[in-house]
């Protein structure tokens, strides 16, 4: 079986880090990607979608140290549904993409202020690619 996710987008806010009760350490942060086309009536349309992001232990603590709002990022991992309960008794449920890779792709000299625009017509840079890809 294969659960593999990978996303090339936008923070929307610099990583949060808490801590299990174990001590290690939990990075979450949301991200967004963004598909621009035309329609056949010539105008551009664009639709962002937000995936939430979390990772764990040393993945954890890289992102809080690397990533800020607006960083571009490569993200691989696994999609995670979690299901729990509030106070109320009510059933919440949460989709998120567990990380195992990541590549900051905002070089580091880049202007802060001005972070890279999603619908930008600057082509992306091309995922790693190595021994491991699964086809």
């Amino acid at each position: 079986m294969i659960n593999k996710a990978i996303l090339i987008g936008n923070l929307g806010a610099a990583p949060e880090i808490r801590h299990t009760q174990a001590g290690d350490p939990v990075a979450t942060f949301s991200l967004a990607t963004t598909e621009v086309w035309r329609k056949p009536d010539g105008n551009k349309h664009e639709q962002t979608e937000w995936h939430r992001i979390v990772a764990f232990k040393r993945m954890a603590e890289v992102c809080g140290e690397l990533l800020e709002k607006g960083t571009r990022v490569y993200i691989e991992g696994r999609i995670q549904t979690r299901k729990w309960q509030d106070q109320d008794g009510e059933d919440h449920w949460a989709t998120e993409i567990v990380v195992r890779d990541m590549k900051k792709l905002t070089p580091k000299n880049a202007d802060r202020a001005v972070p890279p625009s999603m619908d930008s017509n600057v082509p992306l840079p091309e995922p790693p690619v190595g021994d491991d890809v699964p086809f």
